[in-house]
């Protein structure tokens, strides 16, 4: 019986070494994915994941680094840094690592050490194990990961589920705002939305007037489909600009990205 009682307290124990504590102060955050995010924002010892959208990790970087914060860019030599100073990022605060080699997980560590929300992009399956200790790494330096790709034990999963572009008409004009459907799923699986308009023509990231919508209902009393927003996240046939994936120089111009100096 004592055993059983030891061996029930040091699973209690680890659990609480798991798990992010729900006063862990939340960092700056864009409103809108301040509103779905589980505690109200990104937290300092969290880690995050991003599904196949550069776009969506500079709305998450923009919160922060807008307000102080070192950031660090790790494995992702298509990050857009004009496109990431357009919409609020501090690139005089911005550590670029493009390319790690196979030592990414040790060089994100380290980088954690030193700013306060590290960005990488898993070059391969994260173990249990390393996803631990990175995590117990977090939490003794406060730092923030949000991880491009799939990440272990992650406490939110945030994807794009459909975007459309304004601003082209036909055979004239240009894209100048794209509104994203954010579809943000915490540990329990439970799924919220809400839409954003990114960029902005004066800058920054802005939340759509509606509130988030909380996806655990009926389907009876769900909103129609709406068919403006196609479900592989391709912009519309009049469009013409690639995937969300990095935006290459000549897409940095057509969103009236700000001219900026290369990081030192």
């Amino acid at each position: 019986m004592a055993d059983l009682e030891r061996i029930r307290a040091l699973q209690g124990r680890i659990r609480q070494m798991e798990r992010t504590r729900v006063d862990s102060p939340a960092i700056t955050t864009v409103p809108g994915l301040a509103d779905v995010l589980p505690g109200g924002g990104l937290k300092q010892g969290a880690a995050y994941s991003v599904i196949d959208s550069l776009s969506l990790v500079t709305a998450l970087l923009s919160g922060p680094s807008s307000a102080g914060v070192w950031c660090g860019v790790i494995g992702i030599p298509d990050f857009g840094v004009e496109a990431a100073a357009a919409n609020g990022v501090d690139l005089g605060r911005l550590v670029l690592v493009p390319r790690p080699g196979k030592n990414w997980l040790h060089i994100t560590a380290a980088l954690a050490d030193a700013v306060g929300v590290v960005v990488t992009r898993p070059l391969e399956r994260v173990s249990p194990g390393d996803s631990a200790r990175l995590a117990s790494r977090l939490r003794q330096c406060g730092a923030t990961l949000i991880a491009l790709g799939e990440w272990p034990r992650a406490e939110a999963r945030l994807s794009v589920a459909g975007s459309v572009w304004s601003g082209v008409g036909r055979g004239h004009g240009y894209p100048t705002t794209r509104e994203v459907l954010v579809a943000v799923a915490d540990r329990t699986g439970r799924p919220r939305t809400v839409r954003l308009m990114l960029p902005e023509t004066a800058g920054g990231i802005q939340p759509e007037s509606r509130q988030p919508r909380d996806d655990r209902q009926p389907r009876d009393e769900r909103q129609p489909r709406d068919d403006r927003w196609p479900r592989d996240d391709r912009l519309p046939r009049d469009g013409s600009l690639p995937r969300d994936g990095g935006w290459s120089s000549d897409d940095q111009r057509l969103l009236g990205a700000q001219h900026v100096t290369a990081v030192g």
